[in-house]
């Protein structure tokens, strides 16, 4: 298995390192709206239905899912944030939202790239971008299923919440950091 680093200042198109010597490549680029809202649609949709089955109920993730089902509304929600998208070696893999300059609004890995590193590269690289912005500390509303990788990357919970999805209630955890500003 080829291992893959990106580093997050080669955020907005500029190719990430790849290990010794392999061709492997983490890409990105900002997300141009109206243009990729059927790709960030698709992506988010396969990554909640698939990436979430372990940790909520098919209620729930119906629910969920559900956001994107209207993409003009989807797009709206988009619109006024920061959006990443990642690309392994050309292909889409994932993306993150930045809202204001310190809310991680979206993270979404294609069900097929889970597991690879690219939801870390993302955070990174969008971690880089809000400290550029001024960000003192970064926050995120984390679902159950990426709590794991915002702990492993030194976000730490401030309060468990719930959020109504039309009348079904899904969990998440309020989770900060303190970025590194050097």
């Amino acid at each position: 298995m080829r291992r893959r680093t990106a580093n997050p200042a080669s955020a907005l198109g500029l190719l990430a390192p790849s290990n010794e010597g392999c061709a492997v490549t983490i890409t990105f680029r900002p997300a141009l709206l109206p243009q990729d809202l059927p790709l960030l649609a698709d992506m988010f949709v396969a990554s909640v239905m698939e990436l979430g089955a372990d940790d909520y109920g098919e209620e729930e993730l119906a629910a969920w899912a559900s956001a994107a089902e209207d993409e003009e509304a989807f797009g709206e929600r988009l619109k006024p944030m920061l959006t990443l998208i990642a690309f392994f070696d050309g292909e889409p893999a994932g993306f993150v939202s930045l809202k204001g300059n310190s809310g991680i609004d979206m993270l979404y890995v294609a069900p097929d790239q889970a597991g690879q590193g690219i939801g870390t590269a993302l955070v990174q690289a969008i971690e880089t971008l809000a400290v550029r912005r001024g960000a003192k500390t970064l926050s995120v509303d984390a679902s159950d299923t990426a709590k794991p990788l915002f702990e492993k990357l030194g976000y730490v919970a401030q309060r468990r919440s719930t959020v109504d999805l039309g009348g079904i209630w899904l969990g998440n955890t309020t989770m900060t950091k303190k970025p590194d500003n050097g």
